[in-house]
């Protein structure tokens, strides 16, 4: 009682005024009035996520401008260059944070949890927002090479059958370093290796550093000792990184001795230290002599990740090559095309070891939203198992009044629960398990139980609840994508009542669906007097702008809207002629930075309806991915590197999957309409085109084309598991064929007849 009526804003309004500070009960209110009034301002998790990446960006702005000559990660050395694109002006910015190059590769093994990091320069990063490993060259005669301060550097993605890497090249005058990081198993155990290997054009050395920082900034370092027999360094009290090799020569520095780089070679030799200020450094050094090459491994034992949660008892680490071997297969005469596939693969096996996580990094943790996608893209890649296990975990997050819940305030959680759940069911042909049974009634009456009232005069009447949403959208509001999410959940749940002999139930929800996609109607209707465009804006009290790209949703992969729906298309375009920044969908709000995921989304609903100018952006998003063959969640338009989110992120590896997948074989109401997305430089020459086996509802398609200078033959291998759909093969410059006739399983096309019938 106490608590309730004394006066703790009058208190922290004076207290505030008398040290020169603004209210903040008067500013949060103020902060509150641009959005719609919400019983979750900001989720919390969010918050938390906030302070801990800039209580980061504080501890860089003390570390990093006042020590510029120090060897900082890549996105430092060309955000603090004022002759680089990526130079951002300090001024008042309280924080340092990389906003220029979030770009990062993760090394793993499928089912385990730990993700060692590889930046654009090699730089490798063994632990979850831990210290990292650089390699460099060093020379007397001032040619040394520190790859995060060269402009360019070759760096890919190494697929083999049973192990992922990652190599890294960088040369100067002296010679090339190369760098490659995986994990492997030793002794049951998974360990990050890390290989430097140098190629000497002249005598000089090759050392390995101990590096206080990572790709987000600094990260601690206060002691660091070398072993007896100089092979083993013990960080922070840790023994962790062992050498292949004794180390020739071992040097080591404090934050008040600078960095270990400087003066290295003069610097004496030391076996260990210890620095107050978390910023100790050191290098074992290695000679190398001209026309040779010299080479050194680490070892580090990732069992001792806090951050990486043990597998669960029934899951055991899983060799690539048992992992990958149900995967549909691509086949494209793009070598780009297949390699971003075949990587986007590995990305959604490895980041799905029984949680599903959006990234490795700033994005390791859970969410419905992502978790719907992504899991959505591994049912159509063929992970089944994967799959279920991960849905298995679902009624373990939903709470007692029905919210499957991640974040507070994310009203399209069970609407994206209820809707994998049931596409699971519709792709494998499985019906849904008796343990699901009591989840999914509770998720479904909770969505109904949250609408607002239908009855009400304002627009959002009969919608969800203002809610934090997307997050990607903006300020809280009314947003059409939880709706929409929530009539495909109301569907879902109705669909599987239906197999639970619930009829009741089943008719229930599908009323509530109904009346739910009325209230749409009707809001949207309420509200085009505020804005002059046909399309769907992201909530009834917005313009159209680039938020308006989360309610082509109902088009793509809900299906709410019919391919061609004049709304749906009428947003397309919208988004088409404002929003696109080189050629990609640019998202104001939240992100600012071109989105690869959003982007494919926007070609999907372009897809779906046969408009060809889903192709550029499908190119465009393969031109935007890394050297290693993945996407931050957002790109800075100028450098094409990272500006927010996860520096490698599986929402929109999932996107890459399920456009490839699409463009080959896609769902439309009754019917499968194959190679609807082939492009016709694909069919130029003779190499044969592929894709599967990929489930539909309708059972496992695997489709394949073979093209010659008289013919194109589309033909598929299916195992239809009721009554076969009607076919539409509607191939690109040919006229389309449809088959109705289970028996038929291809067709084939004259060229020289098309071109005849040309204009």
């Amino acid at each position: 009682m106490f608590l309730k009526w004394f006066p703790w804003r009058m208190l922290l309004r004076r207290f505030s005024r008398a040290h020169g500070f603004l209210d903040p009960a008067a500013v949060f209110a103020a902060f509150e009035r641009f959005a719609q009034p919400a019983e979750v301002t900001t989720p919390l998790e969010l918050l938390r996520a906030g302070v801990v990446f800039h209580a980061r960006g504080l501890l860089n702005t003390r570390a990093i401008q006042s020590n510029l000559d120090w060897i900082w990660p890549f996105w430092v050395q060309r955000q603090f260059d004022p002759r680089d694109d990526a130079f951002l002006p300090r001024a008042f910015s309280l924080t340092h944070v990389n906003l220029t190059h979030r770009n990062w590769t993760a090394v793993g093994l499928p089912d385990s949890h730990a993700f060692p990091l590889v930046d654009p320069r090699g730089l490798v990063t063994p632990f979850f927002d831990g210290w990292s490993l650089d390699g460099w060259i060093l020379s007397e005669d001032g040619d040394s090479l520190f790859p995060s301060r060269a402009l360019s550097a070759e760096q890919r993605l190494k697929i083999e059958p049973n192990a992922l890497s990652v190599c890294t090249k960088t040369l100067c005058k002296t010679g090339t370093l190369t760098v490659e990081a995986a994990v492997v198993l030793e002794d049951e155990r998974p360990v990050c290796r890390v290989r430097y290997c140098l190629e000497a054009d002249r005598d000089c050395r090759l050392a390995v550093a101990l590096r206080p920082c990572n790709p987000e900034g600094v990260s601690f370092i206060h002691e660091i000792a070398l072993s007896p027999d100089r092979r083993t360094w013990t960080v922070n009290d840790a023994p962790c990184a062992a050498l292949s090799r004794a180390a020739e020569r071992h040097v080591v520095s404090t934050y008040d001795g600078g960095d270990v780089a400087g003066h290295i070679l003069e610097r004496p030799e030391s076996d260990r230290c210890a620095c107050k200020v978390g910023m100790a450094s050191a290098a074992a050094v290695f000679e190398a002599r001209a026309g040779e090459s010299a080479s050194v491994s680490l070892d580090v034992a990732l069992d001792g990740d806090r951050e990486a949660q043990p597998a669960p008892a029934h899951v055991r680490t899983t060799p690539w090559r048992e992992a990958t071997a149900n995967a549909a297969e691509l086949r494209t005469p793009d070598a780009r095309f297949k390699g971003l596939y075949d990587a986007a693969l590995r990305s959604l096996i490895l980041f799905s070891p029984g949680e599903v996580y959006p990234g490795p990094f700033t994005y390791k943790r859970f969410w419905f939203r992502d978790a719907a996608f992504i899991l959505h893209a591994m049912l159509c890649a063929g992970f089944n198992d994967r799959v279920e296990r991960a849905l298995d975990r679902f009624p373990d997050r939903q709470k007692m009044n029905g919210f499957f819940y991640s974040q507070d305030g994310e009203w399209d959680a069970n609407g994206a629960a209820l809707w994998i759940f049931h596409r699971f069911c519709r792709l494998t042909g499985k019906p849904p398990k008796q343990e699901w049974r009591k989840p999914v009634l509770r998720a479904a009456k909770w969505i109904a139980r949250k609408r607002c009232p239908s009855n009400a005069p304002e627009r959002h009447a009969g919608l969800l609840p203002a809610g934090f949403s997307a997050e990607h959208l903006g300020n809280n509001d009314y947003y059409y994508w939880d709706d929409f999410w929530s009539v495909a959940g109301l569907r879902a749940a109705a669909a599987m009542c239906e197999h639970w002999r619930g009829r009741k139930a089943a008719q229930t929800f599908q009323a509530e669906a109904d009346d739910l996609m009325n209230a749409i109607s009707r809001s949207l209707q309420r509200s085009q007097s505020i804005r002059s465009h046909a399309g769907i804006p992201a909530s009834p009290y917005r313009r159209m702008d680039s938020g308006a790209v989360g309610s082509i949703v109902a088009g793509y992969p809900l299906q709410l809207l019919d391919a061609r729906d004049p709304t749906l298309s009428a947003t397309a375009s919208f988004l088409l002629d404002n929003c696109l920044v080189k050629g990609a969908f640019f998202h104001d709000l939240v992100h600012a930075g071109v989105n690869p995921y959003l982007t494919l989304h926007l070609a999907q609903v372009l897809l779906r309806a046969e408009d060809g100018r889903f192709l550029p952006l499908v190119e465009r998003v393969a031109e935007l991915a890394s050297p290693t063959g993945q996407w931050p969640e957002a790109i800075h338009p100028r450098t094409e590197g990272g500006c927010m989110g996860d520096g490698q992120h599986t929402w929109a590896s999932a996107e890459w999957v399920m456009i490839m997948r699409n463009m080959f074989v896609r769902e439309e109401s009754d019917r499968l309409i194959l190679a609807g997305g082939i492009p016709e430089s694909w069919l130029s020459g003779e190499q044969p085109l592929a894709f599967g086996p990929s489930p539909t509802r309708h059972g496992p398609v695997s489709v394949g084309i073979r093209t010659s200078r008289e013919r194109v033959t589309v033909s598929w291998d299916a195992a239809w598991t009721r009554r076969p759909p009607k076919v539409e093969v509607d191939l690109a410059g040919c006229p389309r064929q449809v088959v109705e006739d289970g028996a038929v399983s291809s067709v084939t096309f004259d060229r020289n007849a098309v071109a005849e019938d040309s204009p």
